[in-house]
């Protein structure tokens, strides 16, 4: 079974690298996976092209595991689901019977999320809801009979710290919107609103007998207060919100075991809400006590689910820079490894996750790594097969990676090496050194990690320093109070590294990043000379004017120790602006217009100083775009602008090979 390939994009230029810009962002990214809990069907959310250009816009397709040969099915909340692209379709999730499947869609109201339900063999879409808001994370209840949506009344654009600020006019913080639990009732489609309303609720789960949910909520704005959230219990019948358990730092991924009991959560330092990574906790459904069941363990958890029937806990992890699936008996401490690979692996965009049916056995995820492009598998963990194939036509335009490992200030780090397309290693190339977001994130093998550059005839080096998720809690808690310091160390070791291992040019090494690999791109080229070029994306300049203008300021204080007004010397030590004088390295400067956790006045500030001091550089603004760019022309060109000024500025000498010369 092949599924058809997906439509070719419209091309803007017939030059090489936008022909191949252009055909990278066709490329189908797979959103969400879902299986049902019977493991006979899969669901999954994948991009979608609109007029031939990439698009915001998703579609939903379903397949039977159990006919061999089987084709995915579209199904959408529109009548005609042949008329083009749907619209913004998501939030798959379903019925404990594995008979219905109930999804997210604005397709029959544009920009308004509605929850449709539809039967596994397809047929009539049934409409929920009538809300005005926005709507995320539907969640069956154990008995089928409700659905739990998080839902914010009247709100302005979706919810998430991602996603593009509006300007504030007026009082501001006279009106703050809230994230609450609403129940719909499947048979009658009534809506209640279950929490209460001075609470912000960022994720939710059900007990196993449907009377309590576990909620991670706090008091106040959103986008700034999931650093301080806490463990709460909510009465489903009555409403009533209780504090079960309040963290030392970040927790995420609540679960209720089988008994009831508990509620496991992951806990640990973590930047940004959504790249969970911790230790896992598990808390006492009725006193709150927690206890660090993986304290040991040298890894990073990131995602969790009981096994049903059984006291177990089946659990994703990183482990330097790679993606691992182990099972963990909760009472004992003994975990074992079910399956590490090269890989990443997701059931929702961006985290490492799986889906899992009632089983515990047969999972769903969306599948990659440096050389094959995404898919959705299925299948026993580790011996899974492809349900999609639209990766089978889509080729590397880099050549192989490898996975490097070094030592700085008597630490092991790890990082990733990817080689240039068209290899010679009688040659000498140049570098382009990518440090990731975050800081607590990691990067781990990805089809789209390596952009174009590797087609350029660049090698591509994806360092995993101290701060990062992979090697447990004291690693990824290693630059409190040092953003930038100690860090920059691990990366130029591992820069060394690479210089040792492969014929790279020292002369034509360049360093780029985004949010806080975009600070570091601007702390790198104020502590070094040895980069020749530099690209910072959505970075942060100055921490102490910084610390004012962000939307998400609670993250700042367990990284600093303090806030600004009663530490500011130990934000100035981490600011670039600081050693601004020192910066000579021409540098290309990126940012959304209205992003909330990066704002652009830092790149602004670093920009002008640049000028100032007669430092080679540009400042690009994209118009109403959020830390995350979502307009397809403006992703696009974001990835051109970034590989033409590497190309301009590396200039390669004779002999270097690349794909246009």
């Amino acid at each position: 079974m092949h599924q058809a390939a997906p439509p070719s994009p419209v091309l803007h230029a017939a030059t090489p690298i936008e022909h191949a810009v252009d055909a990278f962002h066709a490329i189908t990214d797979y959103h969400q996976v879902a299986i049902s809990p019977d493991a006979s069907h899969v669901a999954w959310v994948a991009s979608a092209l609109d007029n031939g250009q990439p698009s915001r816009n998703s579609i939903i397709q379903i397949i039977d595991r159990t006919k061999r040969g089987d084709e995915p099915r579209r199904f959408t909340a529109r009548s005609d689901s042949s008329a083009g692209t749907a619209g913004w379709e998501r939030g798959l999730t379903w019925s404990p019977d594995s008979q219905t499947l109930a999804f997210l869609s604005d397709a029959v109201e544009p920009k308004q999320l509605q929850l449709y339900t539809t039967s596994r063999q397809g047929g009539t879409v049934t409409r929920l809801t009538q809300l005005r808001g926005y709507l995320k994370d539907p969640v069956f209840s154990p008995d089928g009979r409700y659905i739990a949506v998080l839902f914010t009344e009247n709100a302005s654009r979706p919810t998430g710290a991602l996603e593009a600020m509006p300007l504030p006019t007026g009082l501001v913080d006279n009106k703050l919107e809230e994230q609450r639990i609403a129940i719909v009732d499947v048979a009658s489609h009534a809506v209640r609103i279950a929490s209460p309303p001075d609470m912000y609720v960022y994720e939710h789960s059900w007990s196993p007998d449907g009377k309590r949910m576990a909620a991670i909520a706090a008091r106040g704005h959103g986008e700034s207060q999931w650093w301080v959230a806490e463990l709460h219990v909510l009465d489903v019948a009555s409403g009533e919100l209780r504090v079960l358990y309040k963290p030392p730092r970040q927790i995420a991924v609540p679960r209720f075991s089988p008994d009831g009991a508990h509620i496991a959560v992951i806990g640990g330092l973590m930047s940004d809400e959504g790249q969970h990574g911790g230790d896992i906790f598990l808390v006492s459904s009725q006193t709150g006590q927690a206890r660090n069941v993986t304290a040991e363990r040298k890894s990073t958890p990131t995602w969790m689910t009981w096994l049903a029937g059984e006291n177990r806990l089946l659990f994703t992890e990183i482990v330097e820079g790679r993606a691992a699936i182990a099972s963990l008996d909760p009472a004992s401490g003994r975990a074992e490894t079910l399956y590490t690979a090269d890989d990443s692996l997701s059931a929702r965009h961006g985290s490492l996750s799986l889906s899992v049916a009632s089983d515990g056995k047969t999972v769903a995820a969306v599948r990659e790594n440096f050389s094959r492009a995404e898919d959705v598998v299925a299948g026993p963990i580790g011996a899974w097969e492809a349900v999609t194939h639209t990766g089978d036509a889509v080729k590397p335009w880099w050549g192989r990676a490898e996975s490097l490992h070094w030592t700085s200030d008597g630490r092991k780090i790890q990082g990733w090496l990817v080689y240039p397309r068209e290899f010679d290693g009688g040659k000498k190339y140049p570098m382009v050194v990518n440090v990731h977001g975050g800081p607590a994130s990691a990067v781990l093998p990805g089809f789209k990690e390596a952009a174009l550059l590797g087609s350029e005839g660049y090698f591509v080096f994806f360092p995993n320093p101290r701060g990062s998720y992979g090697q447990g809690a004291a690693f990824t808690a290693a630059n409190v109070k040092d953003f930038g310091h100690g860090d920059l160390r691990d990366i130029l070791a591992g820069v060394d590294e690479a210089l040792k291992v492969a014929p790279i040019d020292k002369e034509r090494l360049a360093i780029t990043g985004w949010s806080y690999g975009g600070f570091m791109t601007m702390w790198a080229i104020t502590q070094t000379k040895r980069f020749h070029a530099a690209t910072a994306g959505a970075g942060i300049s100055n921490w102490q004017s910084y610390y004012g203008q962000n939307e998400i300021r609670e993250w700042m204080i367990p990284y600093f120790g303090a806030s600004v007004y009663d530490d500011p010397a130990i934000y100035a030590k981490s600011s670039p602006i600081e050693y601004i004088k020192k910066a000579s390295t021409p540098t290309l400067v990126l940012v959304g217009d209205s992003d909330g956790e990066c704002p652009a006045a830092q790149s602004f500030e670093f920009f002008r100083a640049l000028k100032a001091l007669g430092v080679d550089t540009e400042l690009m603004v994209y118009p109403r775009e959020g830390h995350r760019l979502m307009n397809p022309e403006h992703r696009r060109d974001r990835m051109l602008r970034t590989v033409q000024w590497f190309n301009a500025k590396l200039k390669p000498s004779s002999g270097v090979p690349s794909s246009d010369r």
